[in-house]
């Protein structure tokens, strides 16, 4: 039932595990030991709360569109795209005002009332709350049965 192994090639065998572990620690410590990113840190996503009828695609492409997208990053307090660096409160302050234009589909309803965006530097989250307000939707009805519209109060 035993196996007969050579000596050496015990021997061997110990070594190369020995070394091949050995190399993951001095590969770990490195990494863990190393606090500068060179780059910065990169966008890793986009989360949104508190949508319940515009869809997470439209806001989500709002958000992408004032820099907070894939390929860009954070160095310091200055986000920077493809195509250009800005301060991080500016972007921020861009995005809210475009999560705030986003619409229901076919229609040109703005629900979103109140929009904050929250970037955490040290992983590159964006969590995006949103506040849907109907009441700022007013609803005229011109007849009952030939037509009714409803628009947005958008204010810039």
């Amino acid at each position: 039932m035993f196996i007969k192994v050579r000596r050496d090639t015990l021997i061997i065998l110990i070594l190369a595990f020995v070394l091949i572990l050995s190399g993951r620690a001095m590969t770990y410590v490195a990494f863990a030991s190393s606090d500068s990113v060179e780059d910065g840190v990169p966008i890793a996503g986009v989360m949104v709360k508190g949508n319940d009828i515009v869809p997470l695609s439209t806001i989500k492409a709002n958000v992408e569109s004032a820099g907070f997208r894939e390929g860009s990053y954070i160095k310091g307090n200055t986000l920077i795209t493809s195509q250009r660096q800005l301060l991080l409160s500016d972007a921020i302050q861009n995005g809210e005002q475009l999560v705030k234009r986003s619409t229901i589909p076919g229609t040109a309803i703005a629900p979103i009332n109140v929009a904050e965006i929250q970037v955490d530097s040290n992983t590159g989250n964006v969590v995006v709350n949103v506040v849907e307000d109907f009441s700022v939707i007013k609803v005229s009805v011109s007849n009952n049965t030939t037509s009714s519209a409803a628009t947005a109060n958008t204010e810039m």
